[in-house]
């Protein structure tokens, strides 16, 4: 393999892991406040796609971007709304039936509406245009994403940690009860982290969609599970330990499928999950928790 092959592979691994990292801190945010993994988060990701079909159709990009991200974070926000709220007080286990409940109620929603066939996504003026730099030759996306995904990041952490709201969340995240105690507006900030998580979801879906070019029903669920397989990689309730997972996972498969093993290429994300379960249950960058008795 020559070194501009290398680099093309590497910028194409890097790219995918972009869009991974960028719904993988979806599940990380929910979880860091809720303890909740919320298997619907891929689901909303695969409607995101949908509602970019629908909302080219009718309106010009800079309408459809800003209207998808707008919709995508009113169904998160619905859902735990709808969905989790009321369970709020209920056993752990009846709100992740509740979450995989949602996640086949949005795929069988889509297939019912939208039918099981896949729909062309509609291509966004400017990302798939095709650059040359040195050896690599790319569409714009797949030098966008990492850059994005980065810049994201870099904003969200500066929303944690410098801002009220940041300092309310990491409150909820450290002592759910005391937090409500001391006056925080916990709904409120439960709702907000929902509204980011989806907002994220929304973003990737452009970027991940864009390359793939087609939505079906369950295009959600394989990203989905990969990306809660990054969350688990780098720590799950860490965000700088989604986005490493994200881009360590995008890296992995595109190596396999550089080196001619694609039909592997879903089996390493289970073989990496079950390898640091074994070794370092908490992640790379997870916490050991202890229960106060």
């Amino acid at each position: 393999m020559s070194l501009s092959t290398f680099l093309q592979q590497c910028l194409t691994g890097i790219s995918l892991g972009g869009a991974y990292a960028l719904i993988a801190i979806g599940y990380t945010l929910v979880y860091g406040i809720l303890r909740l993994i919320n298997f619907a988060h891929g689901d909303i990701f695969m409607m995101a796609g949908y509602f970019m079909i629908f909302a080219m159709a009718s309106f010009p990009w800079f309408i459809s971007i800003p209207l998808v991200l707008l919709v995508t974070v009113v169904l998160g926000v619905s859902i735990e709304r709808i969905a989790y709220r009321p369970l709020r007080t209920a056993p752990r286990m009846s709100v992740m039936i509740s979450a995989i409940g949602v996640s086949y109620l949005l795929q069988n929603l889509a297939t019912y509406l939208f039918t099981a066939l896949p729909k062309g996504y509609p291509e966004l003026p400017g990302l798939k245009k095709i650059y040359q730099i040195g050896g690599l030759s790319a569409s714009f996306v797949t030098f966008l994403t990492p850059v994005l995904t980065l810049f994201i990041v870099y904003v969200l952490m500066i929303l944690i940690n410098k801002t009220k709201i940041g300092m309310a969340m990491r409150a909820v995240a450290k002592d759910y009860d005391t937090a409500s105690l001391m006056g925080i507006k916990i709904n409120r900030i439960i709702t907000f982290t929902f509204a980011v998580g989806s907002l994220l979801a929304a973003v990737g879906s452009v970027l991940y969609f864009t390359d793939r070019m087609t939505v079906f029903p369950f295009s959600g669920s394989l990203p989905g599970l990969k990306c809660f397989v990054a969350a688990v990689f780098g720590g799950i309730g860490s965000i700088p330990g989604a986005v490493i997972g994200g881009f360590i996972l995008g890296l992995g498969e595109t190596a396999l499928v550089a080196m001619g093993y694609s039909t592997f290429s879903d089996a390493f994300t289970f073989i990496l999950l079950i390898a640091i379960l074994l070794i370092k249950p908490t992640g790379l960058f997870g916490e050991k928790t202890t229960d106060k008795v």
